[in-house]
Order: C-alpha cells, then sequence, then structure tokens
C-alpha cells in the first residue's frame, strides 16, 4: 500500500484494544448480529443492500470510502494531526452522518480534509469553525443510535482532498464514482495504520 503521508507522525483517532472485529459488509448491515465493543468496517468496500435511504438509492451509492471504527458511546475520538476545524454541524437525516466534524490539516503544503461522523451532540456544544485542533486533543466522542443516524454506535473517519462546501461529504459512492472516489478520498489506513488487511 503506497502511503503518501509515511514520513509523518499521526495520533490514534481511537484507542483501539487488541482484539476487535474486522466486519464484512458486502452481504448487507445486520445491527443485532454478535460482536465485540471495537471494530472495523472496511474502505473501499462494495456494501450493497446496506444503504436503503432514497439519498443513497436514488443514484445507487454502495462503495464505502471511509473507515468505521465501532466503539462505545462516548468513546473519545481524538486529533490525529495538528490542524483547523473547517466544518461542523448535524446531518440529522436517517443513515446520515448526524453530528459531524470535519477538519483540516496542512500535509506538505496541501490541504487534507477529515471527517469525523456519527459523533455524540456533546461533541459539537465546545466546538467551533476555525478553532485549532492539536494533535492528541479530543475532538468528540462516539454517538448513540438515537443521535448517529440510526447505526450502532461508530465514528465513519474519512480523508478528502477536495473542499467540502459544508459538513459533509460522500461517505458512500456509485460503482461508476469508484475510481474517482479512490483519488479524491484516500485510503484512511495511510494515517490509521495497518488495520486490517485487504483479505477478507
Amino acid at each position: 500500500m503506497n502511503n503518501p503521508f509515511a514520513q509523518l507522525d499521526f495520533h490514534p483517532v481511537i484507542h483501539l484494544p487488541e482484539e476487535y472485529d474486522v466486519y464484512d459488509f458486502t452481504e448487507g448491515y445486520d445491527p443485532d448480529r454478535p460482536r465485540r465493543a471495537y471494530g472495523i468496517g472496511r474502505y473501499d468496500e462494495d456494501r450493497k443492500g446496506m444503504y436503503t435511504e432514497s439519498m443513497f438509492t436514488a443514484d445507487s451509492r454502495t462503495i464505502h470510502m471511509g473507515i468505521d471504527i465501532s466503539a462505545p458511546p462516548l468513546t473519545p475520538i481524538y486529533a490525529v494531526y495538528d490542524g483547523v476545524i473547517a466544518f461542523m454541524g448535524n446531518n440529522d437525516q436517517p443513515q446520515d452522518y448526524g453530528p459531524t466534524i470535519i477538519s483540516a490539516h496542512d500535509i506538505n503544503g496541501r490541504t487534507l480534509y477529515i471527517l469525523h461522523g456519527h459523533l455524540s451532540r456533546s461533541s459539537l456544544s465546545d466546538k467551533s469553525v476555525g478553532q485549532t485542533v492539536t494533535k492528541g486533543c479530543c475532538i468528540g466522542w462516539v454517538g448513540d443510535r438515537s443521535e448517529n443516524g440510526g447505526w450502532n454506535p461508530h465514528l465513519h473517519f474519512q480523508l478528502s482532498w477536495l473542499k467540502p462546501t459544508t459538513y459533509d461529504l460522500q461517505g458512500v459512492v456509485s460503482p461508476a464514482q469508484r475510481d474517482w472516489a479512490r483519488q479524491t478520498f484516500p485510503d484512511p489506513r495511510h494515517i490509521l495504520g495497518p488495520l486490517y488487511t485487504d483479505e477478507v
């Protein structure tokens, strides 16, 4: 995996235990499946049948362009690198991100945006656009199902070279957009480390 961030030092976004699940959502999503408290949902995974709201089905969006980190509600989420809060707000539709913070970071002269989705509402209460974040500071907390779009508690962590226009990014794209999305939304393992292999 070619890593454009290899010379940089990042803080973990969530402190994971030694053992956690790696999910396979290619066959759909069962919120009641047996699972550990912590787990990983994969990048660039074709999740047919998982996204049922019209925002996804209207243009056949099934390819997941972030990494999901399942964790208990109110688990702290940390800034991985120095930067600023560029956008924040509540995407409060079913299956959307819920409370969301997008930070901006200077990476060798180029701006990288990082979306943190499915947060707790409390994550937004003491934040403001333009606020500085330092590597390792708590940027928010994992939200529960009542506030995060209806999903099991997790963080959606997504990188973007594309500047958002609001507190949102396409976290799921259509198969026709896949090649473009891989270039625009790099693999978060470049920053988070080898959380899983590409072999299922």
